[in-house]
């Protein structure tokens, strides 16, 4: 009598068709190591990122100092990593509220064609807006009335993802749109309709998790997507104040000395650059990764 061998989680063959993505997997180990440096480099390196010392004001790299101070004499390498986390829990927050408006739009466009003109018109006008132009006119507007009724600092972040979430939503949303439609002519949900099923019950039970890989691989470039929008609002000195330090912010305390002391732009900048790549990379290998036509 011969046993059946028990089936084996999708999620393995999810994970082994990742491994074969060279790249997917170089960028997980350098976001991982990014992640660890900044949650738990605190506790290793001690040193504040907010004390002065006029004394070596725009040092070099020592061992002191590893990565040089900046124009205060303040340790480069404690505010990096606070601005990592900063960076990294604004890439985070705003992803998680670009890909829930996302997802709502998309799941109601595609299953309820009475909203699919509507809703889908609101998705392009936003599509047509200038991201960035409407992003500084937004933080102009509303920094000080947030900032009047959550405090500086908390009102700056929650500003900066709200807006940023808000203004990321609209490729998520077709992505979404596009998958419903495929999803909701197939079998099961033609049958669960037939037999009575209400319509918020099968998107629940059926439709949403048929389409979560679109939607994990569009969360993480929208972790992407957020750290650079961030970091150009710092850059361009509308994002958090001087002294919450972010990697855009130091991008842009540091460009009037850039071309004497080029390491105030240099740390932050690889930063930036390896956490967008590594995070890209990501995605490229969970999208062929879940994707069942590639799988072996």
């Amino acid at each position: 009598m011969l046993l059946e061998a028990p089936s084996r989680n999708q999620w393995w063959d999810v994970w082994d068709q990742f491994k074969t993505h060279k790249g997917a997997l170089a960028g997980g180990a350098v976001f991982l190591l990014i992640v660890i440096g900044v949650v738990f480099g605190p506790f290793v390196w001690r040193v504040s990122p907010t004390y002065i010392d006029f004394t070596i004001m725009n040092a070099g790299p020592s061992w002191a100092h590893p990565l040089g101070t900046d124009e205060l004499g303040r340790d480069l390498l404690a505010r990096m990593i606070t601005g990592g986390r900063i960076s990294i829990a604004v890439g985070l927050t705003a992803m998680i509220i670009s890909i829930f408006i996302g997802t709502l739009i998309g799941v109601l466009t595609g299953y309820f064609k009475s909203l699919d003109g509507p809703l889908m018109r609101l998705t392009d006008l936003f599509l047509s807006l200038p991201v960035l132009p409407l992003l500084l006119i937004a933080v102009m507007l509303f920094r000080d009335v947030v900032a009047n009724v959550l405090g500086r600092d908390l009102g700056s972040f929650m500003l900066i993802v709200s807006i940023t979430g808000v203004t990321s939503w609209m490729h998520a949303a077709r992505i979404v749109r596009g998958e419903v439609l495929a999803v909701k002519q197939r079998e099961f949900v033609l049958a669960s309709r037939s037999i009575g099923t209400p319509p918020h019950r099968i998107i629940r039970r059926h439709v949403l998790l048929n389409i979560m890989s679109p939607i994990i691989v569009s969360a993480t470039l929208g972790i992407a997507t957020a750290i650079i929008t961030e970091s150009t609002l710092s850059f361009l000195g509308l994002g958090f104040p001087p002294d919450f330090p972010t990697w855009g912010r130091l991008l842009y305390d540091g460009i009037g000395y850039m071309q004497v002391y080029p390491h105030l732009v240099l740390w932050p900048g690889i930063a930036i650059s390896l956490t967008v790549l590594s995070v890209n990379y990501i995605g490229d290998g969970l999208r062929d990764a879940l994707d069942p036509r590639l799988r072996r």
